[in-house]
């Protein structure tokens, strides 16, 4: 046992019999705290998670096969959390407009306060060898739910491709992305309230009023 192994040992209370849940969960915990917070977060090793935890490495095998399989599972679990969001957000949604605006903002603001967590998910710096594409693949689910509210929204007649939707929510995504990306990385800028840019995106993608989007997020309480 390596001296960093003998002190997590010593450091760490081991948990009773039927409790390796526990463990799991603090292992998910510590991963999910350092990709969000390195400064190299494609450099995370499991010995770093286990020092976090206070557990000597091999204890993480039990739980998971290797680092790939740990950081994809921190990666479904914030999926799941920023959708179950969204979803959560638009559930009371009166019209398609109200949907596709609760919808953003619900997106747009956990962006803003998750800064750590949202470049985990769409920073795009972990090697694929590490993490391949596929463990993104629970992301879909946010950018399909766009499309749909937004395709709702501007085509009331039906007469929009499947294709032209497709490419009119990935518009849309990409410049939320890139007003929370920027938003994050360059606070220094004397930027406008974040829904009054919100609100300006939204009227540009859907063709609508800002004003009338900006009384939807107000109702909304971002």
């Amino acid at each position: 046992m390596s001296s960093d192994e003998g002190v997590a040992a010593t450091r760490r209370r081991r948990n009773p019999r039927g409790q390796g849940q526990v463990l799991k969960a603090q292992l998910v915990d510590a991963a999910a705290r350092l990709l969000a917070t390195l400064d190299q977060p494609e450099t995370l090793t499991l010995r770093q998670v286990a020092r976090e935890v206070g557990v000597a490495p091999a204890s993480i095998y039990g739980h998971f096969p290797d680092l790939g399989a740990l950081i994809e599972h921190v990666l479904r679990l914030r999926y799941d959390e920023l959708a179950g969001l969204m979803n959560e957000a638009a559930r009371s949604a009166p019209d398609p407009l109200s949907d596709l605006v609760a919808r953003c903002a619900a997106y747009v603001h956990w962006g803003v306060e998750q800064p750590g967590h949202y470049r985990t998910l769409f920073g795009g710096r972990m090697p694929a060898d590490l993490v391949p594409g596929s463990a993104h693949g629970a992301g879909a689910e946010l950018l399909e739910s766009v499309v749909a509210s937004l395709a709702a929204v501007g085509d009331a007649d039906r007469t929009s491709t499947p294709e032209r939707q497709w490419q009119a929510g990935l518009m849309l995504w990409t410049a939320m992305h890139g007003l929370i990306s920027l938003y994050n990385d360059h606070g220094d800028i004397p930027w406008p309230p974040l829904d009054d840019l919100l609100a300006d995106l939204l009227g540009l993608h859907t063709a609508r009023p800002v004003a009338e989007v900006a009384a939807l997020l107000a109702q909304a309480g971002t």
